[in-house]
């Protein structure tokens, strides 16, 4: 299984490596091609290289930014759009690299001729590199573990993915841990799902002492660990969870970066606030924005601005969640939900100090009651200030159920860093092109509100 491992990584980071040489060795055609006889002092042979190494690891970066190249990991399409959004920058950077060289703007047109070839390169790159991949090694054959709570949501979820993962049996904890040992022998990954502290423990070190890959669901305890600092006492190894959400010198270098990015993004894009802003109004004629009370960190209360994407009276009722085929969404707001451009607006909470660029996503304080009578826990995501973006919108979905959005915010806030916050921003473009990621709830999903309960012993 070790040995099996191995090659897998060595193959993967082949197939990486493969789209990488081939998007430089595009450049270095259009660089010798056209821009070197351009430039006034031309290179020397070595500086060519130079330059064409430079871009590659320029698409490496940007690559890392947006996701990584992980063949076998993403989707065909969410691989694509990695590419993609990466290869852009890489360009643009690449273009102003090249004018600074020659002192002087020079014709763009080599370049956006290479995006498109680059665009083809991705397409053929992503269905050959994901077609080897299935065909080496195919989708893991897995065991799940579970107990009082039955596992058919994941197993949902990882259906999606017929090309990765393969639920051949469940198991419940009542068969006993002999059954369960020899199952766990018997296939290439086991899922320990929601089970309480001391049994998963015991299956976790049955795993590690036998080199069976294993996936964990976490609870809220063991992610507050995951930012805690390793220290020791003379010879005894202590973990320290300090629990103070970010330090001083954090909330200073995350504010000014808060300053500079709202102003400049308020600045591109008031053209197209503008435009938005007309259409709302002149569809049914109501408010152009829409208020609403949310809170941010320790509780503090605040309003927030979208543009209104319901009809005028939608919450006349009282407060209630999006659903996925909600009739209150008026046609413009469709749009401009699917595109996530009614949060546009929120660009000047991010400026006026209301909001961060990145943190967990402001509630109602309705709903949040709501959420912390199911999940007491639900609070602790009020330790940093609210984001226009955050964790639980990069990695989740607008439907992810409450408790599972606490998890993915407090994966933040335990390993809060400016690169983890920068790497947050740059994929949250990716996300614009992602449906899933704007869909309300199901009619009948489980969230907090309806009762949905969880282990946290």
């Amino acid at each position: 299984m070790k040995e099996r491992e191995y090659y897998k990584r060595i193959i993967v980071f082949g197939l990486a490596s493969l789209v990488v040489i081939a998007l430089a060795a595009l450049f270095g055609i259009v660089w010798y091609g056209y821009y070197r006889e351009l430039i006034y002092r031309p290179f020397w042979n070595k500086g060519n290289w130079v330059l064409i190494a430079l871009y590659a690891l320029l698409v490496v970066l940007f690559s890392r930014l947006f996701g990584g190249i992980r063949v076998g990991y993403y989707k065909r399409m969410d691989m694509i759009y990695t590419l993609i959004l990466s290869i852009l920058c890489a360009n643009v950077v690449a273009y102003l690299q090249i004018t600074l060289i020659h002192r002087w703007f020079l014709p763009p047109w080599p370049l956006l001729l290479m995006t498109l070839a680059d665009l083809v390169v991705v397409i053929i790159w992503t269905f050959l590199s994901q077609a080897i991949y299935v065909r080496l090694y195919g989708a893991r054959k897995m065991l799940v573990i579970y107990g009082d709570r039955k596992p058919d949501d994941l197993i949902q979820k990882m259906q999606s993915r017929r090309d990765k993962y393969k639920i051949c049996e469940k198991i419940h904890i009542k068969e006993g841990d002999q059954v369960i040992f020899r199952k766990m022998k018997e296939y290439e990954a086991v899922i320990i799902w929601d089970l309480p502290s001391q049994i998963r423990n015991r299956y976790l070190k049955y795993c590690f002492a036998h080199s069976i890959r294993c996936y964990i669901t976490p609870k809220i305890s063991d992610i507050i660990i995951t930012g805690s600092d390793r220290i020791h006492l003379f010879d005894t190894p202590l973990l320290l969870s300090r629990n103070m959400g970010l330090s001083a010198e954090e909330r200073v270098v995350k504010r000014a970066m808060d300053i500079v990015i709202s102003a400049l993004g308020i600045l591109i894009c008031s053209p197209l606030m503008l435009i938005i802003a007309i259409i709302v109004k002149a569809y049914d004629g109501g408010p152009v924005f829409y208020r609403q009370e949310r809170l941010s960190s320790v509780g503090k209360e605040f309003r927030i601005f979208k543009f209104r994407s319901m009809c005028v009276d939608s919450e006349k009722n009282g407060a209630r969640l999006a659903s996925k085929h909600d009739s209150r969404i008026t046609p413009v707001g469709h749009v401009l939900r699917n595109l996530h451009l009614d949060e546009l607006p929120q660009l000047f909470n991010v400026f006026l100090g209301h909001m961060s660029l990145v943190g967990p996503r402001p509630e109602r304080k309705e709903i949040m009651r709501q959420y912390q009578k199911e999940i007491p826990e639900f609070d602790y995501r009020l330790k940093v200030k609210a984001g226009l973006t955050g964790y639980a919108q990069v990695y989740g979905k607008y439907n992810t159920t409450p408790y599972d959005k606490l998890k993915l915010d407090l994966f933040y806030i335990e390993n809060y860093s400016l690169m983890l916050d920068i790497k947050l921003i740059f994929m949250t473009a990716k996300i614009f092109f992602q449906k899933e990621t704007s869909e309300g709830i199901e009619d009948d999903q489980k969230t907090a509100l309806r009762g949905e309960k969880h282990d946290e012993k």
